[in-house]
């Protein structure tokens, strides 16, 4: 029997014990296409074959960028197995960051998923001395394909077998997996050095919050396989014998779901957010009668505690009703057959924690960071392991400690390398205890139970889980003439939104000549053609960031921030707390909550 101690040792694993006719199968063009564990073999191994024929070394580095597709996985085992380090890239971010990491990863080539990544990408590869060649998966008329790199390790079989076997017996658990590039507040983003060790360590280590899940149940992939998260998954669905599928495009992940009648997936919050107000929305349109049935369940819903003592015979009653009558057909169309859900990457509101639990759909919301391979904390499926607020238990293969400030720091096999070609950062992060400093504010419970209670950095994650930089965001629209203070916002929000003070002096200028009257700047910020110049100015220095960090929705504030007001501290940084309450008013009419 095989022992999993790297990542590439998961599909030996597979073939001793989950010899499947469909291990993998994706939508495409309306169609499912199936792969057996044999095909995933074959390509895994045609891929090493034509990387060691065209010369590929143990440490070099090849990126990709992609949407989630079994060929991702051929290819991620076919780097690995011969010690090449797979780059995964978000397909998402600004053309500055696709230069940075493309060069600072010395990446040798690169993979992009179809013609319109190609064409936004070939410009950057023109320019980035180390890459030598670009393939696209998608067939691309002129273009090399990575099918070729196949095609020429299986020309290549007999004389190269003994070589990849050999490559393959050389990689040690502790030699380097892969570079994932995660942002900072400031600058450009890290790559972050993880092991196999790492990877697999935590793999093994959430075993225990899935017991639920059996060989042959079926995972839905969505999440991008460049997170961290959707990435260990991937590696934990496949050790444990489920068959993955991936969704046509993230519009059709309710119709897959229904369609392969889905056991488990793993989200961020804004996946659910998006599920619970659409659920909501068909409630409202509902007639009169079966409309106060649905928001009775509702109101049922929303009053479950996890622990059984803590719940009422007359509430169980209730809640079987409800169950019955109303949260039946939540899970129909959830495909009918889901046992459980993991949730990270930002915070999960706990009302929704609570209702989907209520109704037999259980919320597994967890904690951790590229730089932990990620999880620190999970929920577990079962009462005590849950508590709904926070990220779950600790599991005793991560040593965990507050510090005087409140910081969580961590420890354990899961923990990074460091951060690739830049050890002063490294060693900013982990300390000379080998304590990594999470940068998040907590608490921890007797029974290992984590709370983030705040953030330190103050980059923030949106809650669809990615991150935004303000900082960034905020010193490019400051650029702008117009602008003279700005805050971006969005912290486990559906979007990056911000709040602008205009340069009035500038702006007056702006209105003579424009022909604009007004009385005061409080009149003057209302005024529909200020906001569309506004406008204007936004979605110019919106074209430079990237996707995530773009400025959705803005609202113009008419009083300057000053240290003497309170908005700012002696050394002129934003007091975000203290604007966020300020304007409590305006992010509610941002986000549309009343």
């Amino acid at each position: 029997m095989t022992t999993i101690t790297r990542t590439f040792d998961i599909l030996t694993h597979a073939e001793e014990n989950f010899n499947y006719d469909v291990a993998l199968s994706i939508k495409r063009n309306g169609k499912w296409e199936n792969f057996s564990t044999a095909d995933y073999r074959r390509y895994v191994d045609q891929f090493s074959l034509g990387l060691l024929a065209m010369g590929f070394k143990k440490g070099d580095k090849i990126a990709t960028i992609t949407n989630n597709r079994p060929e991702w996985n051929f290819m991620d085992f076919g780097m690995s197995q011969i010690g090449c380090v797979h780059v995964g890239i978000y397909p998402t971010i600004s053309e500055t960051e696709f230069r940075h990491i493309l060069s600072h990863s010395d990446s040798k080539i690169l993979i992009v998923a179809d013609k319109e990544l190609y064409q936004k990408i070939k410009p950057v590869f023109d320019e980035t001395e180390n890459l030598k060649e670009i393939y696209t998966i998608d067939q691309v008329k002129g273009v090399k394909n990575w099918m070729e790199i196949c095609e020429l390790g299986a020309s290549k079989e007999k004389e190269l077998r003994p070589l990849l076997e050999k490559r393959r017996d050389d990689v040690q658990p502790d030699d380097l997996l892969t570079l994932i590039y995660t942002s900072g507040t400031t600058g450009l983003s890290k790559g972050v050095m993880l092991t196999h060790n790492n990877v697999v360590s935590n793999v093994k280590m959430v075993f225990q919050f899935v017991k639920y899940l059996n060989p042959g149940d079926r995972a839905l992939s969505f999440l991008p396989l460049s997170h961290v998260l959707e990435r260990t998954g991937n590696y934990l669905w496949q050790a444990i014998g489920l068959v993955i599928y991936y969704a046509e495009s993230i519009d059709t992940i309710g119709e897959n779901m229904k369609e392969i009648k889905v056991n488990t997936f793993i989200t961020v919050p804004r996946v659910f957010e998006k599920v619970y107000d659409k659920i909501i929305n068909k409630g409202r349109e509902l007639p009169a009668i079966k409309k106060m049935i649905f928001f009775w369940a509702v109101k049922v819903g929303n009053k479950y505690d996890p622990d059984p003592k803590k719940r009422s015979a007359w509430y169980n009653f209730k809640l079987s009703l409800a169950n019955k009558l109303i949260f039946s057909k939540w899970r129909e169309a959830l495909g009918g057959e889901l046992k459980g859900v993991i949730a990270g990457g930002a915070a999960l509101q706990p009302r929704l924690a609570r209702i989907f639990w209520a109704a037999n759909i259980i919320v597994q919301e967890g904690y951790g960071l590229t730089e932990t391979s990620p999880v620190i904390a999970a929920n577990n499926y079962y009462f005590p392991g849950v508590k709904f607020g926070s990220v779950g238990v600790v599991p005793e293969e991560v040593d965990i400690k507050i510090a005087k400030d409140g910081e969580i720091l961590a420890k354990g096999d899961n923990l990074m390398k460091g951060y690739y070609k830049d050890p002063e950062k490294t060693r900013e992060a982990i300390d000379e205890e080998g304590w990594f400093h999470t940068g998040d504010i907590g608490e921890l419970d007797e029974n290992r139970m984590l709370t983030i209670t705040d953030r330190k950095k103050e980059i923030f994650k949106l809650s669809g889980g990615k991150y935004v930089a303000p900082q960034q965001v905020e010193n490019k629209l400051k650029e702008s003439q117009f602008i003279d203070q700005i805050m971006v916002i969005g912290e486990n929000r559906k979007f990056t939104a911000a709040l602008i003070v205009p340069d009035f002096v500038f702006l007056h200028n702006w209105c003579a000549l424009h022909n604009v009257k007004y009385r005061e700047n409080i009149d003057l910020i209302k005024k529909p053609k200020v906001i569309a110049r506004y406008q204007e100015e936004v979605d110019k220095y919106n074209v430079q960031l990237g996707q995530i960090s773009k400025v959705k929705v803005f609202r113009l504030v008419c009083e300057s921030w000053t240290p003497e007001t309170g908005e700012l501290s002696p050394t002129q940084k934003l007091k975000r707390k203290v604007l966020l309450k300020k304007y409590s008013h305006l992010v509610e009419e941002i986000y549309g909550e009343k």
